[in-house]
């Protein structure tokens, strides 16, 4: 039996080895899915609420576990692994507060002598059965963001995380079982990417909920049976902005922050930072001076900033991105130095060719771009010919730039004074063009996840 190695990512240490799901368990995990999504009501909305509440629960009482283990085998920093691990708890939380918001409404009648004496309502229904498949980059929240929501609308899911990081999903799903969470509504699959797709493909499967790759989310979208709807979250090259007037000592440490979380393995992450060319050099120096500070390596040392990169092929391709950058006229400022196999320093990167990947591309990557601009509105222009559009954010004091910014940069989310990388997880959260479809977040997800049915009463006794 063909079996997946979990390693951890800052010195590839196998963790554990876990066997594939053969074909025919999936088959009967699918069907045994689909099964209960064709009689939802089995489990009520009450006992779905007081199930949740177990759940938040049990996972606050053991976050601190959590934490470690997402740092072990996800190489996210510990003091950030932590804040990870109670993020899902208040996924979880404001799961349940949504719960009384997710409902049908009245639709007006009356109105014309052919709508008289009829009253119309509508009736949310689960879509039916979800397959989630997550990423590496948040395995415990992703995992909650994508199965809680659904659970609590009466979908029944499969999950399947990334191979690089099924560890924290297994426990969660143990902790999901030892809540009391009914047989079959919650499934684990450990699968390969040819029977991914086949799956996404199976009538059977209501919803693909894809966390990614644009290029494997949009091709297994494509795949999908009539019918069926996709939910794809992916990234960009989140656009940052400095006007003239940016107060750089709010905004230099936020870049940084919101470059390199993680190693920059954030779909959001800041990758592009704009400035007028006459702050460039302030911009430049104070950039350089914030990205050495940060220390690189051991995501269990509580003094360590940036962690590694999942693989060591993802810090060989970042590198390769900032050859190809510097060798096409760009200018490595600083980092982009190899500290391990999957350790990289944060690279500053001026001026990078448009046509390189570096600057088109989603580095997802411990990498910052800085690029001067000389008019606001032709740094959006360039900004709108991006094929990405997901999160974008501007420095200003300027009410004028601001509502210019809103109104023109094509994006679902903008931030002021902010970085990209920022997200509450219960606001709506979602890409467009290629950066994704449909919307994420807790209510937004609810409502993805479910359809309106119109119910139509005929009587003379309506108002």
């Amino acid at each position: 039996m063909k079996e997946c190695s979990v390693r951890s990512p800052f010195d590839q240490k196998v963790l554990a080895t876990l066997p594939f799901d053969r074909e025919a368990d999936v088959e009967a995990r699918v069907e045994a899915g689909y099964r209960l999504s064709q009689k939802p009501q089995s489990w009520t909305k009450d006992k779905r609420l007081s199930f949740l509440q177990s759940v938040a629960a049990a996972l606050a009482k053991d976050s601190d576990a959590y934490a470690q283990l997402i740092a072990t085998e996800g190489g996210k920093p510990l003091q950030d692994a932590k804040v990870e691990a109670m993020r899902a708890v208040q996924t979880i939380q404001a799961t349940i507060a949504a719960l009384y918001e997710w409902h049908g409404t009245e639709i007006p009648m009356g109105l014309s002598a052919a709508t008289s004496e009829r009253w119309a309502m509508t009736r949310r229904e689960p879509r039916g059965l979800v397959l989630a498949i997550s990423a590496f980059n948040h395995p415990l929240n992703l995992i909650v963001h994508q199965v809680i929501p659904a659970l609590a609308v009466g979908c029944p899911v499969l999950i399947k995380p990334s191979l690089k990081t099924p560890l924290t999903c297994q426990r969660f799903l143990q902790l999901l079982n030892d809540c009391g969470l009914p047989e079959s509504w919650c499934q684990f699959l450990l699968i390969e990417d040819t029977l991914t797709e086949k799956l996404a493909a199976d009538p059977r499967v209501a919803v693909l909920s894809f966390i990614g790759s644009a290029a494997v989310g949009w091709k297994l979208r494509r795949q999908l049976a009539p019918g069926s709807v996709a939910i794809l979250e992916h990234g960009g090259t989140a656009p940052l902005v400095l006007a003239e007037d940016a107060d750089l000592d709010q905004a230099i440490p936020l870049i940084v922050k919101g470059g390199t979380y993680h190693a920059g393995q954030v779909c959001v992450s800041v990758q592009n930072v704009f400035v007028p060319r006459q702050l460039r050099d302030a911009c430049r120096e104070r950039l350089i001076a914030a990205l050495q500070k940060l220390g690189t390596g051991d995501p269990l040392d509580p003094q360590t900033d940036v962690g590694p990169l999942i693989r060591p092929q993802e810090a060989d391709r970042v590198q390769s991105w900032i050859v190809e950058a510097t060798t096409g006229g760009g200018r490595l400022l600083c980092g982009g130095e190899r500290l391990s196999a999957s350790c990289l320093t944060p690279a500053l990167v001026e001026e990078a060719p448009r046509t390189c990947s570096f600057y088109k591309d989603e580095i997802f990557g411990p990498g910052l771009g800085l690029y001067a601009y000389d008019d606001l509105g032709a740094c959006i222009e360039r900004i709108n010919a991006s094929r990405f559009a997901f999160q974008a954010a501007i420095f200003t004091q300027n009410m004028a730039k601001t509502l210019q910014f809103v109104q023109q940069v094509d994006a679902s989310t903008i931030l002021v004074n902010d970085h990209t990388a920022f997200r509450a997880d219960w606001m709506p959260f979602g890409g467009r063009k290629e950066s994704g479809l449909g919307v994420g977040g807790i209510l937004p997800s609810m409502m993805e996840l479910s359809r309106e049915k119109l119910v139509i009463l005929r009587s003379p006794y309506t108002l």
